[in-house]
């Protein structure tokens, strides 16, 4: 089984068109305040113009369960991700709300932080986790990679973020990420670029 792909960010029917040529396994809509934030409605109708393949992650930031339950009604996110400073109780609430997977982003810094998320990385209330670079700007986003060095020391499978594009994707993928998530490597001026999504896309297969 070869690494997936997620491409996250997704804001306009053009990228879901580009996504639909190409056919990662994931797209992310960022449903938290963020230069690529999409509304309600706007993720509504994205969900319609993609192909029934993708799985929709939708990533949230300390969001409250009854706002990310309606996202879930209405059949809009396939995935829930949080990506803010949501701890076990958070996690017991939302895992008796919702039926639906849910993956919990770490910022990691350095060994000493990696450390203290442990406990949590390791929780049995997630079905899986993602890796992003820590900055001091916010809750990720940033298009900044981490020591991938340190990723010897998680145990269980992890979706990979943080500045991956093709410049450095094959190196990512010898840590053998569950995924790899990709966002601003694989746009042009603030928008997704159809030649760099299909560029990555085709590097990651061809490595499988």
């Amino acid at each position: 089984m070869g690494t997936k792909i997620k491409i996250c960010g997704l804001k306009r029917v053009e990228d879901a068109r580009i996504v639909n040529k190409f056919l990662p396994d994931y797209v992310g809509f960022i449903l938290a305040p963020s230069k690529r934030q999409i509304q309600f409605e706007e993720a509504k109708i994205l969900r319609q113009k993609l192909d029934p393949s993708i799985r929709v992650v939708g990533v949230f930031v300390n969001e409250s369960i009854e706002k990310i339950r309606q996202y879930e009604a209405e059949r809009v996110i396939d995935v829930i991700q949080l990506h803010g400073d949501e701890d076990t109780v958070y996690l017991k609430l939302l895992r008796n709300a919702s039926h639906l997977p849910i993956i919990k982003a770490f910022r990691i810094r350095d060994l000493e932080s990696l450390n203290q998320q442990k406990s949590l990385m390791e929780n049995p209330l997630l079905d899986g986790i993602l890796l992003d670079a820590y900055s001091k700007q916010g809750y990720g986003g940033v298009g900044k990679s981490f020591d991938w060095k340190l990723l010897d020391q998680v145990k269980r499978p992890y979706f990979l973020a943080g500045g991956i594009g093709i410049d450095n994707v094959k190196e990512a993928l010898k840590h053998h990420p569950y995924a790899i998530d990709v966002s601003s490597k694989v746009e042009t001026e603030g928008f997704k670029d159809a030649k760099k999504i299909e560029e990555l896309i085709k590097a990651v297969r061809e490595m499988e």
